[in-house]
């Protein structure tokens, strides 16, 4: 049985998938929409980088706190996790390769990809994941391997929706689990990208584009 989310429009911008150098798939925050995140990447797009963004059912992927029980945010979570997916498997049967796709989110959808890449890891052009992290009361036990992806967690200490120590916790796990692990924790209360951390990125699908791979670049934060 199909969930909300599923019945939802997948949005696409930048280069066609079938002849993309790089992809990079945008997953939006509670209240955002795919189209709102496809126009943040305006600061990070590159010639030959094709976009791809899938859009919640009224714009939230679950309807509580993303500390809560993961069964109290069903079947909103689930259903996100295959939005996810689907929009990962789009950009991988247009020929895409894994290693030259980045998976970007921010708050609701960085707690949703947190979840969808540590259940599954396996090496990948990047993951992004600002002002959110890991899900449930507590951090879960995960097994697998990233082998060197670049993964980006980034935050404010001062977020009363995203305590600091969660981010740092899910940094660690995704260290645990192999990744190359750039932290970008910030003073302050605020929500979302910084325009330090979206310099990160720029630097890092400039890497996917150019097919060298890389690192997150200014791993310490403005």
């Amino acid at each position: 049985m199909a969930g909300p989310h599923q019945d939802q429009p997948l949005v696409t911008a930048g280069a066609p998938l079938s002849v993309a150098d790089a992809a990079a798939v945008l997953v939006h925050g509670r209240g955002g929409t795919a189209e709102g995140i496809v126009a943040l990447a305006d600061e990070f797009y590159r010639h030959g980088l094709a976009l791809v963004a899938p859009q919640a059912h009224r714009n939230r992927w679950y309807p509580g706190s993303f500390r809560a029980p993961v069964v109290s945010n069903e079947p909103g979570f689930s259903s996100a996790l295959d939005a996810v997916g689907d929009a990962v498997e789009t950009v991988a049967a247009a020929g895409v390769p894994a290693d030259r796709t980045l998976l970007l989110g921010v708050s609701q959808g960085a707690c949703v990809l947190s979840e969808f890449v540590a259940r599954a890891p396996r090496p990948r052009g990047g993951v992004v994941l600002s002002s959110g992290g890991l899900m449930g009361p507590d951090v879960g036990e995960y097994g697998g391997s990233l082998d060197a992806t670049p993964v980006l967690v980034c935050g404010h200490e001062g977020d009363d929706r995203v305590p600091v120590e969660r981010l740092r916790e899910t940094a660690v796990v995704f260290a645990a689990l192999d990744g190359d692990v750039t932290e970008r924790i910030h003073e302050g209360d605020g929500h979302g990208f910084t325009d330090g951390d979206l310099a990160a990125v720029d630097v890092l699908v400039a890497d996917l584009i150019g097919g060298a791979g890389g690192r997150f670049a200014g791993d310490s934060p403005e």
